[in-house]
């Protein structure tokens, strides 16, 4: 689709902008929105394709769809943005290519909950009369919809992703020296997890550069160092790399790129020196480099399982969203009474005394958070799970990324027939 937009000098450009849809075996269909200036109808095809076995891999039921707009949002004043957004959303409701039953959005590289919002007010105003509007688009801000956990989601689901790895090989994290390429919405919030599970974070890279520290890395003066700098470079105490593929070739025993696509390739993909990749970004390692490092034996989690979180807690908003009732709200305080009865018979049983701040921790109910973050550790777990089991009981797969694939297209098809699509 193509749309003016009217600049604040008075100039207009035309905007080209992209949605695409790749399955229709769930329905809704899901997929983020983009605002790049490198952005193309190929690059919108192929991720809407992704979309479909991500939600597959990880039992979520929804389509694979994408979108883009053709933007460099730095050129851009922020009334710009909230027209261009709601000018794109306009044209998605007139294609019928938005809605809560149809195809949901969720935010991607250049957007965020203030765009979500945008598209979800958009959407209320030409569908006054439908009463679950707000599910047209996920990623929201939490008083205009959103839920607990959202912001965080895709690094927790990389953490997750990397604590069954261990797990399963009789390895733990704790001690794990971590490499990782991106300190952004994904990076960040990985490095952060790891590192409160006992992880120490040697290196963190972004765009204009890397830094280092054999020693290990205090993420939070990291990080307030790049709010008050703009930069990672040059923070006291670390070596600064002058650029950013140089944080992957550290001796490491966990890689996470968690920035873009193409970062490892057939150039560098020798000079790896990590045991496990955790893949946080889409598409950061060529098929070449994918041969040399499996090559090597380094085991790398692939992408369409590791970075599943975004859309996992996007399903839990969507849910949020059609139910009108947060998770939690109901049961959390039948619960903190039934638990606080339980440990009262047993202080009557045992003739013992638990304290007060013992109490507080063990009759706490679940709030909405609480639920968002079991319930995307099970759906990782339970994936990781059957990929493995896929990994170990079909020789002819060499690779998790093979073994995830072989799940996701199994499960489309299954869908498929049990249509009657295909006789």
């Amino acid at each position: 689709m193509e749309f003016p937009l009217r600049r604040a000098n008075g100039s207009i450009d035309v905007i080209r902008a992209w949605r695409a849809e790749h399955s229709h075996h769930r329905l809704p269909l899901k997929g983020g929105i983009r605002y790049s200036p490198q952005v193309n109808q190929d690059e919108v095809t192929a991720l809407a394709t992704l979309m479909t076995f991500k939600c597959a891999i990880v039992d979520v039921p929804f389509g694979g769809a994408k979108g883009a707009v053709q933007i460099d949002t730095s050129t851009c004043t922020d009334d710009e943005i909230e027209r261009l957004t709601r000018r794109y959303t306009h044209e998605l409701v007139k294609k019928n290519f938005i809605g809560p039953a149809l195809d949901v959005p969720a935010p991607d590289f250049g957007t965020g909950s203030r765009e979500m919002a945008w598209i979800a007010d958009t959407y209320v105003q030409l569908r006054p009369n439908q009463i679950d509007a707000l599910g047209c688009v996920t990623g929201k801000p939490v008083d205009e919809g959103g839920i607990h956990g959202r912001t965080e989601a895709t690094g927790r689901g990389v953490f997750f992703a990397l604590r069954e790895v261990c797990a399963h090989t009789a390895d733990i994290i704790e001690g794990k020296r971590v490499v990782v390429q991106g300190f952004g919405k994904v990076g960040y919030w990985v490095a952060r997890f790891c590192d409160e599970a006992g992880a120490r974070i040697v290196g963190l890279a972004e765009r204009d550069g890397a830094i280092a520290a054999p020693g290990g890395l205090d993420l939070e003066q990291v990080k307030q160092h790049r709010d008050a700098t703009g930069s990672l470079l040059h923070f006291a105490g670390a070596d600064t790399l002058s650029r950013s593929a140089d944080v992957l070739e550290l001796d490491c025993d966990v890689l996470i790129p968690a920035a873009l696509e193409g970062q490892i390739t057939a150039s560098n993909a020798d000079r790896i020196r990590a045991r496990i990749v955790v893949e946080g970004a889409n598409g950061p390692t060529t098929p070449e480099a994918d041969e040399i490092l499996h090559a090597k034996g380094i085991l790398v989690v692939p992408d369409i399982y590791a970075n599943a979180g975004g859309v996992i807690v996007s399903y839990f908003e969507w849910l949020k969203n059609l139910s009108h009732v947060g998770f939690g709200r109901l049961e959390k305080r039948y619960q903190e009474s039934a638990y606080g009865r339980l440990l009262s018979t047993i202080e009557s049983a045992t003739g013992t005394t638990i304290s007060a701040d013992e109490r507080r921790a063990v009759i706490r109910g679940a709030d909405e958070l609480t639920v968002v973050n079991s319930g995307l550790e099970e759906i990782m777990a339970v994936a990781y799970a059957e990929i493995r089991d896929t990994l170990l009981r079909r020789p002819e797969i060499r690779s998790m990324r093979m073994a995830a694939m072989v799940n996701a297209i199994n499960k489309v098809a299954r869908s498929y027939l049990s249509m009657g699509v295909f006789p």
